[in-house]
């Protein structure tokens, strides 16, 4: 049996929905219904968060491969980070990384192609938004990515620090990114979105939203590590 070493903590809430859905999904596709096998390193999502913010991405990559390399010497077959803002180091990472990495972009990126999805939103953190490693990975399928206006970025952000990674789900959010989602059906006429923040999807839990699909990037990728799991 293959082991799944999560890099978890970033934040909690959405690690320990990976760790449901993975044990869900793993029972539902394996012949014998048993669990899988899973670590979890549990990492400090704020070091991350203060990092970015002064720019200090070597830090950022150092601090998961670190993470990484305990998992590892635990006894992991390959890795996952249960977050979408630390894939802004991803291929660094997956270069040094001592264990094959299964990436949440990569993923999202097939599940938008069989969806038939050209013109996509991203909701996340500002750095998600505002870095390129979603558009790059996308654009290699012909999907053109698209982020909210300044303002609204900023408004994402700050509720995603100031409550969803302190594990504060509230309806008045909820109803405001709701709002942002029809602008930007209107505005910028997107097929879908993209939940690219795990937190998101604790929030908005429906699976669409102004008639789009919201794709859920945390399921997403507990789909294609059960896959692995399975392999």
């Amino acid at each position: 049996m293959k082991t799944v070493g999560i890099i978890g903590g970033i934040g909690p809430e959405s690690t320990i929905a990976y760790y449901r859905a993975i044990i869900a999904d793993y029972r539902q596709r394996s012949p014998d219904g048993r669990p899988p096998a899973i670590l979890i390193n549990s990492m400090d999502v704020w070091k991350l968060l203060d990092w970015m913010e002064a720019g200090k991405l070597s830090d950022v990559t150092d601090y998961l491969l670190h993470g990484l390399q305990k998992l590892e010497q635990a006894g992991a077959d390959f890795g996952v980070l249960a977050a979408n803002t630390p894939h802004i180091v991803f291929d660094d990472l997956q270069r040094r990384s001592p264990i094959p990495l299964i990436s949440i972009v990569e993923a999202t990126r097939a599940e938008a192609k069989n969806r038939g999805i050209r013109r996509v939103g991203l909701l996340g953190t500002r750095f998600t938004m505002q870095a390129s490693f979603y558009p790059e990975v996308l654009s290699r399928e012909g999907i053109a990515v698209v982020v909210p206006p300044e303002d609204e970025q900023a408004y994402i952000h700050e509720k995603y620090v100031g409550e969803l990674l302190k594990d504060r789900f509230l309806p008045e959010t909820c109803e405001q990114l709701l709002k942002i989602i029809q602008r930007m059906k209107e505005r910028d006429q997107i097929q879908g979105v993209i939940l690219g923040g795990t937190e998101l999807p604790l929030l908005l839990r429906d699976d669409a939203a102004s008639g789009l699909p919201l794709l859920d990037t945390t399921q997403i990728h507990v789909q294609a590590v059960v896959s692995e799991l399975l392999a």
